[in-house]
């Protein structure tokens, strides 16, 4: 049975009361060990991946996988992602694998990728939020991997950060969020690609992109031929929505200050908000156009064509303005060709459309 929101914020104060986070560092040899035994006694520990930052939990046991909720605050009708180690645990945790899994494999797996199909009976209702359906994931960076294969058990991991706030992209973030709620943090470095992962769900008719990320819509649609796109990707969804994947309801990614997006041609679209802005005014853009706020306090994720580097940058950016006096913020927002979609999606969802 779901606890009430009352009680998980009594356990979420006992959690910061009693826990202290230790950081276990790449240089250390035994930092996989210690990290895979604190999984299997049933605690949390943030593990970098080539996405963001996630926290992980035995995805087999639900009592450890409510910690997950407890620490981030999350909504518990958003699931969780799975992530395992190679292509053939799959079968271990998927009764019934469809065959465009295969070639999506093949083809972007370990990689930021997830797929949304029918779950088996080892995966409880805890991660997949009662639905038949579960999101699986193989990362591709190696300490993921070998904290998997260490402790033996699917991970379930959710971005590391609190909920609704912009996902961790280093330790720094995970720390900030969560010091004293989980037992561990595995450092990896920054993550690379700074996104979450791509989600297709294999459960429907046709293939279906749920959320944007590291594989763009192009890349799955030149294996599978036609792909639909989720109406959540450019609209808020009604909270009586249930969904299948996490990032697709919620206000997501958000600063502290509200945000406004301005769409369009990037040299347009700076002028814009030139014009607009006042006091107490953060503006995100992109790297060209920063000189031209000068009474503001200004963040910079990239060039306007560097796709990867907007990717890679914008949740820190837009963690830094909390560090600020800002009262709002106006963000440049890119096209929504290739990685761009997904970078937009982040920036739209933190201003909650």
């Amino acid at each position: 049975m779901l606890k009430s929101i009352n009680t998980l914020q009594i356990e979420r104060t006992m959690i910061r009361m009693e826990m202290k986070t230790e950081i276990l560092p790449a240089s250390d040899e035994k930092s996989i060990e210690k990290a895979a035994a604190l999984l299997q006694n049933g605690e949390l520990v943030a593990l970098p991946t080539e996405t963001v930052y996630g926290i992980a939990a035995d995805a087999r046991n639900g009592e450890a996988v409510k910690k997950i909720f407890v620490a981030k605050g999350r909504p518990q009708d958003n699931p969780l992602i799975v992530h395992i180690a190679d292509f053939d645990q799959i079968y271990d945790l998927c009764p019934s694998v469809p065959p465009q899994a295969k070639q999506l494999a093949e083809a972007f797996w370990p990689g930021p990728m997830t797929m949304i199909v029918p779950k088996g009976d080892c995966i409880p209702d805890e991660v997949s939020c009662g639905l038949d359906t579960v999101g699986i994931r193989l990362p591709s960076h190696p300490m993921a991997r070998a904290l998997i294969r260490e402790s033996g058990v699917p991970l379930a991991a959710p971005s590391a950060n609190t909920s609704g706030r912009p996902s961790t992209t280093t330790v720094a973030h995970v720390m900030h969020d969560m010091d004293g709620k989980i037992a561990a943090v595995l450092d990896g470095g920054a993550c690379g690609v700074g996104v979450e992962s791509t989600v297709i769900t294999l459960a429907l008719e046709r293939p279906r992109l749920l959320r944007p990320g590291g594989i763009t819509l192009e890349q799955l649609r030149s294996v599978l031929g036609e792909v639909d796109v989720d109406r959540a990707l450019y609209e808020k969804i009604g909270d009586d929505v249930k969904v299948s994947a996490p990032g697709m309801k919620y206000r997501h990614y958000a600063p502290k200050a509200p945000v406004t997006v301005v769409r369009g041609n990037p040299q347009d679209t700076a002028k814009y908000i030139a014009a607009h802005i006042g006091d107490s005014t953060g503006v995100l853009c992109f790297d060209e156009y920063k000189n031209i706020f000068p009474n503001c306090i200004v963040e910079c994720f990239g060039s306007k064509d560097d796709l990867g580097a907007q990717a890679r940058e914008v949740f820190d950016r837009l963690r830094a303005f909390d560090d600020t006096e800002v009262t709002q913020i106006w963000a440049q927002c890119p096209s929504d060709e290739g990685l761009g979609l997904a970078v937009a999606n982040r920036i739209k969802k933190a201003a909650g459309f």
